[in-house]
């Protein structure tokens, strides 16, 4: 895909803050600290577009990237060990929950799992999610350039059984050092919008 124009349009808490201007979404979801906003600059070829941070749970809002006025990038907070009050992680699970079950414009959900790890409960339980209502499971195995070659296959098994994949989910490892996967990942969006 070739990117002109890629930007932040909006950084939003509630419903009332989302575009409006009727653009397809794919939204990613994961675990604090998985590698969204990596995945979001290599995939967007930007490098600080979307804020990478070494403490997990710096995205508190719902952060909409604006390509080309053809499509929205959409990083969701992430779930999991994020050291910030239980108010706060209810809080952000109450804005997922409220983007996610009633946004038209939402094509996908990407669900982003670090390949150096087996997927976690609540990983599972956003892989089931996703699965109800979208038909198929689309995984990225982030963080891939962090395995040695002789524990890829074995470390992608594990995500493959964990999250029960099938013949019609789509799996990609990913490395945002790299750029592993890049292209694998585009034509599934493009297949999808």
């Amino acid at each position: 895909m070739n990117i002109h124009n890629a930007s932040i349009k909006v950084s939003a808490v509630s419903p009332l803050q989302y575009p409006t201007d009727n653009l397809p979404e794919i939204a990613f979801a994961g675990r604090s600290n998985v590698g969204k906003s990596s995945f979001i600059n290599k995939m967007l070829n930007r490098k600080g577009l979307a804020r990478t941070s070494s403490t997990p749970g710096k995205t508190a809002q719902i952060n909409f990237y604006n390509i080309d006025d053809c499509i929205y990038f959409v990083d969701l907070p992430g779930y999991g060990y994020a050291a910030v009050s239980k108010q706060e992680k209810k809080k952000w699970g109450l804005m997922m929950e409220e983007y996610l079950n009633t946004r038209p414009n939402l094509r996908h959900t990407f669900l982003l799992v670090d390949s150096r790890h087996k997927p976690s409960a609540e990983d599972v339980q956003m892989a089931e999610w996703i699965r109800y209502n979208f038909g198929n499971l689309i995984v990225i195995a982030t963080k891939l350039d962090k395995l040695k070659n002789s524990q890829i296959e074995g470390n992608i098994e594990v995500v493959r059984k964990t999250l029960k994949l099938t013949k019609n989910d789509v799996l990609i490892p990913f490395s945002a050092e790299k750029g592993t996967g890049r292209d694998e990942a585009w034509e599934v969006i493009e297949r999808i919008i």
